[in-house]
């Protein structure tokens, strides 16, 4: 009977038992091979892979950022030429110390992501106290220059800086070591809540004395973000919420300028050319935007029709030269900020840096929502600039620091350490520096020869095993030979046993007229 061929296509490895491959290998292979339910979607998969990368999270805040100085430039320059213009006979007046600004920023955000976590939060009240001292010198008249209603500016050498907004990293940074601090300790984080409190509402009494509404706005949120990424009790936070609304909305009814803007939110038809003038400009810029925009460059409202195109409502002018289609890939882009922030502060391992990325990236959102909102009229004005597009020195510096804490982290999440000391990402550690590795228990332990037996056999004891790969089964047989040969009995019966047995062989090897090699006849000398 003829036998029958072979018709698997797999041959022999097909009929290879399951034991003759490793566990580890097997395993490898099961999960690198994609299932029924994935085999359909390469694209997820794909995805996946790229969203696993270790740098990942870092790449994307260092891209988002640099996309998000990059249309500021362009639309600061495009928003002010004219007015700039006008003014100094330059288009590029406004436009040249934006750019420079920028440029400290950049250096501020390299500087924050190379400096190590440990130094931060050592700097960081002292950070606190000189921020508050500038605070009180800014309210002392002949030091603090008042601009746009509000004191809260110096003036030295014709440029411009606003402590509060140092103010706003200061405590930003401090609140985040405090709240580490309770946490490593083992202490009740809720016993922080006295101290942090009394900081910020000091803090928040400073600049409500400068008559700065954006920066109490921001103070506040980013109390408010402490308070929930502290993981501070429910009632707590809701109790400190309805206390902050009832403020906010006594001070807007107490002071002329805030009661005005509440005003004009609540009647959008009143005093058009007053009250609401700034308001409606806005919209009919967002208006003659329609789907695609008139073009860069091509705004109407920057022509003296609509105040600070430049600051405030600069969204206005993007509405009008983008179109809604450019306004809602800006919008697209914080909310890209958003989602890394938020992914990074959830992979970080130090509550530290998990505390001050949530906080600094619900601060960079919320504020630039409150401005788009306010912009398109669904909030009153409020005066908060939108991060990195507006223009405004100071806002610039302290808005790319608290982008680099975010980069910060993303340089040191455990996957992100491991890829830069194993020799990925060359230009990364030429410009931002390789971090060191966190000193865990495993790393910091003793080594075992100078450790106690009896430790060494509880950490062994402890220990899971491994089964060795089919490439280590060589060394892992010959390690247990000689383990073996170690533990064989000290008496040495065998040694004596085998010796007993040789000596007859010896005796007769010795016989006279025989060699001692084999028995071959004695070679005469």
């Amino acid at each position: 009977m003829r036998a029958q061929p072979d018709t698997n296509p797999a041959g022999d490895r097909a009929r290879t038992r399951p034991q003759d491959v490793p566990e580890s290998s097997r395993r490898e292979h099961e999960e690198r091979t994609p299932g029924p339910d994935t085999a359909g979607t390469p694209a997820r998969t794909r995805l996946g892979v790229w969203l696993s990368r270790p740098l990942f999270d870092f790449h994307v805040i260092v891209g988002v950022t640099a996309l998000l100085v990059t249309v500021g430039l362009t639309m600061v320059l495009s928003s002010s030429s004219v007015e700039s213009y006008v003014t100094s006979g330059s288009p590029y007046a406004r436009f040249l110390p934006q750019a420079m600004y920028a440029v400290i920023g950049t250096v501020a955000f390299v500087a924050i992501v190379r400096t190590s976590t440990r130094t931060m939060r050592a700097v960081a009240p002292w950070l606190l106290g000189v921020s508050g001292v500038l605070l009180v010198l800014v309210l002392v008249p002949g030091i603090g220059v008042e601009q746009m209603g509000a004191r809260s500016w110096f003036v030295v050498g014709g440029i411009s800086f606003q402590p509060s907004e140092l103010a706003k990293v200061a405590l930003a940074v401090w609140c985040a070591h405090l709240l580490a601090t309770y946490l490593a300790s083992g202490s009740d984080v809720n016993a922080a809540l006295r101290p942090l409190a009394v900081v910020s509402v000091i803090v928040m009494a400073l600049v409500v004395l400068q008559r700065d509404l954006g920066t109490m706005i921001t103070i506040g949120i980013i109390l408010m973000s402490m308070l929930w990424f502290g993981a501070f009790r429910a009632r707590y936070v809701a109790a400190i919420s309805v206390t902050g609304v009832v403020a906010s909305v006594v001070l807007g009814m107490t002071a002329g300028y805030r009661s005005d803007r509440i005003r004009a939110f609540m009647n959008p038809e009143l005093d058009p050319q007053g009250l609401n003038y700034q308001t409606i400009q806005a919209k009919y810029a967002l208006a003659n935007g329609g789907l695609f925009g008139k073009g860069l460059g091509q705004s109407d409202a920057k022509w003296s029709y609509l105040p600070q195109s430049h600051n405030d409502f600069i969204f206005a002018v993007i509405g009008e030269e983008l179109g809604f289609v450019g306004a809602a890939l800006l919008i697209g882009l914080f909310v890209i900020v958003l989602l890394a922030g938020m992914r990074i502060a959830q992979r970080s391992t130090d509550p530290f840096l998990r505390i001050l990325t949530a906080a600094a990236t619900t601060w960079i959102v919320l504020q630039a929502f409150i401005n788009i909102a306010y912009v398109v009229g669904l909030v009153p004005v409020t005066g908060l600039q939108l991060p990195l597009i507006s223009a405004g020195g100071t806002s610039m510096i302290t808005t790319m620091m608290m982008f680099g804490f975010i980069a910060h982290a993303a340089l040191r999440e455990p996957e992100a350490l491991v890829s830069l000391h194993d020799g990925g990402g060359r230009w990364m550690r030429a410009v931002f520096g390789r971090p060191a590795r966190p000193v865990t228990s495993r790393t910091a332990r003793r080594p075992r020869a100078e450790r106690p037996r009896a430790e060494r056999a509880r950490a062994d004891a402890g220990r899971p095993t491994r089964l060795p790969t089919q490439a280590q089964q060589p060394r892992a047989r010959e390690r247990a030979t000689q383990q073996q040969t170690r533990q064989r009995p000290t008496d040495h019966s065998h040694f004596r046993q085998r010796t007993a047995e040789a000596r007859p062989y010896r005796r007769r090897t010795a016989e006279p007229g025989r060699s001692r090699t084999r028995g071959g006849p004695t070679v005469p000398r």
